[in-house]
């Protein structure tokens, strides 16, 4: 535990995608195992934001502390506006997390500055309720999506922008080195591990202005041997075949990831809950 003051937020809800749902941070069960895996599809996500809210709810301590998520995968950043804020504003937080945008830097046609307005407006709307607003930057992608850093750049440069003109906090995935390493993210390797979000959580505290829980958060893995380069290049074509492909099959049929989900916290509720 850190010497901060008790943190003054007693109202978190998390809008977002994927990233805030917790993709791929399934619960343990009760006794501390994982799921097993291919049913962590179907296990409830935790994810960075129900981390945060723990970290939260403890430095709390007895004083009330609650939190909903209203994360939904597949989202575009229009569409969290659209779907997510109105909800959120009526439930009247003190502070707000807002992360999306991945899902449009995707595409290569993606209108950054468009994307970028539509946050803004968004976190305009929210500081005028006197919450505080917890924005979060793009990652820095290596492999074949290394093709989307110059958007994703532009992107964050914006964020940082709208932070200063509105005063909002931002969560750096950008800098985070543990993150540049591939054992932080899960197959797919557009979501994280449970590790990866762990470390997130730590470094959106660090972006409240707290001090994180494990001050080790941002070190590197240990360096592992690097892999050959046939190795490397099957894995790519795997990596193709298992998760590339199915992404633009949904984009062809206009269909989403989140179609037909709902929130898995959609109302505050005290933090942490006897069961979740």
């Amino acid at each position: 535990m850190t010497s901060d003051p008790t943190p003054r937020w007693s109202r978190y809800v998390a809008l977002g995608d994927s990233f805030s749902e917790g993709l791929w941070d399934p619960y343990p069960y009760d006794d501390g195992t994982r799921a097993p895996a291919g049913t962590e599809t179907t296990a409830v996500q935790r994810g960075w934001t129900d981390r945060l809210a723990d970290h939260l709810a403890a430095r709390r301590g007895d004083e009330p502390f609650e939190y909903a998520n209203l994360a939904i995968r597949g989202l575009k950043l229009p569409q969290i506006v659209d779907r997510q804020l109105e909800i959120a504003l009526a439930m009247q937080p003190d502070l707000v997390s807002l992360v999306g945008g991945g899902n449009d830097i995707l595409r290569p046609q993606a209108d950054i500055n468009g994307i970028s307005r539509r946050l803004e407006e968004a976190v305009a709307a929210i500081r005028a309720t006197g919450a505080d607003v917890l924005m979060g930057t793009g990652f820095r992608a290596g492999g074949p999506l290394s093709v989307t850093s110059g958007r994703v750049g532009q992107y964050n440069a914006n964020i940082w922008s709208i932070a200063r003109r509105h005063g909002a906090h931002v969560l750096d995935t950008w800098g985070l080195r543990s993150l540049f390493d591939l054992r932080m993210w899960s197959d797919d390797r557009i979501h994280l591990t449970d590790e990866g979000h762990r470390r997130i959580a730590n470094a959106a505290l660090v972006g409240l202005g707290l001090a994180p829980d494990d001050p080790d958060f941002d070190a590197p893995l240990e360096a592992a041997p690097a892999a050959p380069l046939r190795q490397r290049a099957r894995e790519d074509a795997q990596w193709a075949r298992a998760h590339v492909l199915p992404w633009v099959q949904r984009r062809i049929r206009g269909t989403s990831s989140g179609d037909g989900r709902t929130p898995k916290w959609p109302e505050p509720k005290p933090w942490p809950p006897s069961e979740r």
